[in-house]
């Protein structure tokens, strides 16, 4: 009887072992997953504002490249203004504007009634497109392309900080020198000065100078558009004047012929 009842209490301290073990490794298995998922998580958690970075890419093209392109100027991939090092270029891309309220993702053709669903879409789905390694955030950049200024216009109203404005001016000398070294040439050192003008030099709290003073592309267009109206407006009637002053100078040599011939008197028989 005695070793009946200790092979019983032995079965069960067997089972009561076992069930504990069982327990512990399932839980070290849910704690192990749980910490892959986070590290996962934390891999796909981008610092970089997406918004400012596409303000920061906007005033590129309409600010700076007009005029690189004038200057047929390749810029470097080693400049931070280069598109390779925008680190939303590739999505942003693959943006699909069809109407007013319908947006198109150009990876999976999913439509959108606003952008900025499509944002979270590329945040959540294609996340993996993104090249975090070799990209950079545009948005650092902010501070010296005036981004605000563009994205609110309420910011130009703001009380100046001397300290932070002289970061700003800092990073965009050296954007201009990184991006466009004097010494590489006329193209480079005509650039330079531009760059200066349009974005660094309004790095004060004065206010006397405003940034983008050499215009952008759009007011080039605005500019030929309306040089373009006004001279369809004022060409017809270039040509009514042409032909009114070139009826009236018909109209004076027929009258100065007919003069002559009423003026001469018959001679006599």
């Amino acid at each position: 009887m005695k070793n009946m009842t200790s092979l019983f209490i032995s079965i069960l301290f067997l089972l009561l072992f076992s069930s504990s073990a069982q327990k512990n490794q399932d839980s070290e298995i849910f704690a192990a997953s749980r910490t892959l998922l986070q590290e996962e998580e934390h891999a796909h958690e981008v610092h970089c504002s997406r918004e400012r970075s596409r303000a920061a890419w906007k005033i590129i093209e309409e600010y700076l490249m007009p005029f690189v392109k004038k200057e047929c100027y390749e810029i470097s991939t080693k400049c931070r203004l280069h598109p390779d090092n925008d680190l939303f270029r590739d999505q942003e891309q693959y943006k699909i504007h069809l109407d007013i309220n319908e947006w198109q993702c150009g990876y999976c053709k999913k439509s959108f009634r606003a952008e900025k669903f499509l944002d979270q879409h590329f945040d959540n789905r294609h996340y993996n497109l993104l090249n975090v390694s070799g990209s950079k955030c545009l948005a650092d950049l902010c501070g010296a392309l005036h981004c605000d200024t563009v994205m609110n216009a309420q910011s130009s109203k703001k009380k100046c900080n001397p300290a932070a404005t002289a970061r700003n001016h800092h990073l965009c000398e050296g954007l201009a020198n990184s991006c466009f070294p004097s010494d590489q040439g006329p193209s480079a050192h005509r650039l330079n000065e531009l760059f200066l003008h349009q974005f660094c030099h309004s790095h004060t709290c004065s206010g006397k100078q405003k940034p983008f003073s050499r215009g952008g592309q759009k007011q080039v267009h605005v500019f030929y558009l309306a040089i373009s109206i006004l001279t369809l407006m004022l060409l017809p009637i270039f040509y009514v004047i042409v032909y009114l002053h070139q009826r009236e100078m018909r109209k004076g040599t027929q009258e100065l012929r007919r003069i002559p011939k009423v003026g001469l008197k018959k001679k006599p028989s």
